[in-house]
């Protein structure tokens, strides 16, 4: 029988099927495509099963392929990614301009990981309501100015006061599986819940020692929104470590960079500081932002760090 995981609390998983919800559990080891994973069984993937002998509970026996998934580095485990969510038709990623602030360097990674899939990805500024100081709004603009060219939306919202933004979302929203990512304090569950009342997902505040979010969601989990889409709730996210990939294979995910690929004097070029660089060039009349191009070497000589 085929079923989707809704949600995954490590060792059992909460299957929607043709049965009805399953509690199921994994049978064996799975190879997940020479990828060392924490997490084998990803909320959003379609599974095969079989009820166990009482047909009280279920085994998972087989994980159908992906059509894609937004992963990232183990914090906990070296040399071992875990991932986000599979099988997905776009990415709203929460970023705060302050309470916590959301980098642009965390930004940057999260989007590579999307543009690895050619996954539509969103840029949520919650909190607008708590912004005044020009410093703040000038984060705001610098964020707009970056992303919005490169054809990533930046919608300001108040997940905490505005009433009507169910139906400002909901047209991005309806049909589609999407997944909620960010910073543990930006909002998320308070975003679920004001979508989906039913969620139910707790809530606590930040910090105001460390002015950095406290993890209140456990566990990913899936949640039916209106009659044909899904919402993705995530863990907080305090680091987004990218797999390993190749010096030139980066850029590719860069969408400002990989117009000009191919066009470099030479074929290996990694943008650094070889001659003949188009990418160089490009960044000398402006055409690609300079702080995401000072993202891109970060991603870059962290990578090679670790070869």
């Amino acid at each position: 029988m085929r079923g989707r995981v809704m949600k995954s609390t490590g060792s059992w998983y909460i299957l929607q099927s043709d049965q009805g919800i399953v509690n199921a559990r994994l049978r064996g080891k799975f190879k997940q495509e020479d990828l060392k994973l924490t997490n084998p069984v990803s909320v959003g993937d379609w599974v095969e099963w079989d009820f166990e002998d009482q047909q009280e509970t279920a085994v998972i026996t087989e994980i159908q392929p992906r059509e894609n998934y937004i992963i990232r580095k183990s914090t906990r485990k070296q040399q071992f990614s875990h991932i986000l969510a599979s099988n997905i038709d776009q990415a709203f990623l929460v970023i705060t301009i302050k309470d916590p602030r959301t980098s642009l360097g965390f930004i940057d990674r999260f989007l590579v990981s999307t543009e690895s899939f050619r996954t539509p990805a969103f840029l949520l500024v919650n909190k607008i309501d708590t912004l005044g100081k020009p410093k703040d709004l000038e984060y705001l603009g610098l964020i707009r100015e970056i992303y919005e060219p490169l054809g990533y939306p930046v919608l300001e919202i108040s997940a905490l006061s505005q009433e009507h933004l169910a139906n400002e979302l909901s047209p991005l929203l309806s049909g589609k599986t999407t997944l909620l990512a960010g910073h543990s304090g930006v909002g998320k569950s308070t975003l679920l819940n004001r979508l989906i009342p039913d969620a139910n997902q707790a809530t606590r505040s930040v910090s105001k020692f460390t002015s950095k979010g406290v993890h209140t969601t456990t566990f990913a989990e899936m949640f039916p929104f209106e009659k044909s889409g899904y919402l993705i709730d995530t863990p907080g996210i305090k680091e987004f470590g990218i797999l390993d990939i190749e010096d030139q294979e980066l850029s590719h995910y860069y969408v400002e960079l990989r117009k000009y690929l191919g066009r470099c004097k030479y074929h290996n070029c990694k943008h650094v500081n070889e001659p003949g660089c188009e990418v160089l060039q490009a960044l000398d009349r402006g055409e690609i932002h300079p702080y995401r191009y000072e993202n891109y070497l970060n991603i870059l000589f962290e990578e090679d760090t670790h070869r």
